[in-house]
């Protein structure tokens, strides 16, 4: 394949598993973080803005280091599948990120937001 048309494959596909997370991971939190960023809640904001850093960063580290299309593809749902557990269970164990979010407590949603990225380091690492 031209690698023109490699890289626009790979970027179609990265934007779409990223789309994709968003999608996943709105709908899974018991708030509609959308609405609240729109009326300038930014503990929602910080909380959403890390999460897709974090799965950004381990979809970078996916495509770099995977040597063809469908390792990246294997790779990127593995770690889709890890931040997605790992928002679930700390939210279980802090047991209170709908009211802090809404209530607009930014060191809460700065909390999970960093929480969100570090997996995401750690996630890019394991697959280099």
């Amino acid at each position: 394949m031209p690698a023109i048309l490699n890289y626009l494959l790979h970027l179609a596909t990265a934007v779409a598993l990223v789309m994709a997370y968003f999608v996943i991971y709105t709908r899974m939190t018991p708030y509609d973080e959308v609405t609240l960023i729109r009326q300038g809640n930014q503990a929602a904001a910080l909380s959403l803005g890390g999460t897709l850093i974090g799965f950004a960063l381990t979809i970078a580290s996916a495509l770099m280091h995977t040597q063809d299309y469908y390792q990246f593809l294997g790779w990127a749902g593995g770690a889709m599948l890890v931040q997605v557990l790992v928002f679930q269970i700390a939210t279980r164990l802090l047991n209170m990120s709908k009211d802090q979010i809404e209530a607009n407590n930014c060191a809460f949603g700065t909390l999970l937001g960093s929480l969100s990225i570090a997996i995401g380091l750690a996630n890019a690492g394991a697959i280099s």
